[in-house]
């Protein structure tokens, strides 16, 4: 069962609380565990690119802009940090790009898995999962998207089991280590 967390201090607050897995707003404090997976080749390889391992300034530049009207959080397995998740309500340009009416509430999503320990044990899925519920319930988003590189076949996987469906081709829609990647936006529309 999940459990959404509406608690006034940020530290205690919680998007999703469920079967050992959290995710909560990012802090100051976190910049460190970003500044870890985000050098990590192996992290690196679908989540900005192995040629741009980012520096402790980036970090702040990319994850800490006070200005982008974008939720932020770390996740959590068994309460030790493993990753980062971040939503966001789609833009007017981003809906045209995707295709997508003004009026439709959408939001978009992405998350890695930092600690590669945690990898292949089905925490992704219940991550995605459990934030797209939380998008539908909490946000009233009638659709959610990803757009996953489209040689990315473990993270397309994924998103398939979680109920997302492939639904548009993004042609280089990505510049990822040097050459602009294809990417399939993937919806998961509420029921």
């Amino acid at each position: 069962m999940i459990s959404f967390v509406n608690v006034k201090g940020i530290s205690d607050m919680r998007y999703i609380d469920e079967n050992f897995l959290s995710v909560r707003p990012l802090t100051e404090k976190d910049a460190v565990l970003l500044l870890k997976w985000l050098t990590n080749p192996v992290v690196l390889e679908f989540y900005e690119g192995r040629d741009r391992p980012l520096s402790p300034i980036m970090v702040r530049q990319h994850f800490y802009d006070p200005t982008e009207d974008i939720s932020r959080c770390i996740v959590e397995y068994e309460s030790n940090p493993i990753g980062y998740l971040q939503f966001y309500q789609i833009d007017e340009e981003e809906r045209l790009k995707y295709g997508y009416k003004q009026h439709v509430n959408l939001y978009g999503m992405d998350q890695f898995i930092g600690e590669t320990a945690y990898w292949n044990r089905g925490i992704g899925s219940q991550l995605v999962t459990a934030m797209k519920n939380y998008l539908f319930s909490e946000k009233e988003a009638e659709i959610v998207v990803l757009d996953p590189q489209k040689r990315n076949k473990r993270a397309i996987a994924c998103y398939e089991k979680c109920g997302f469906k492939k639904v548009k081709l993004l042609p280089e829609n990505e510049l990822h280590e040097g050459v602009w990647q294809d990417c399939w936006l993937m919806e998961a529309i509420k029921e």
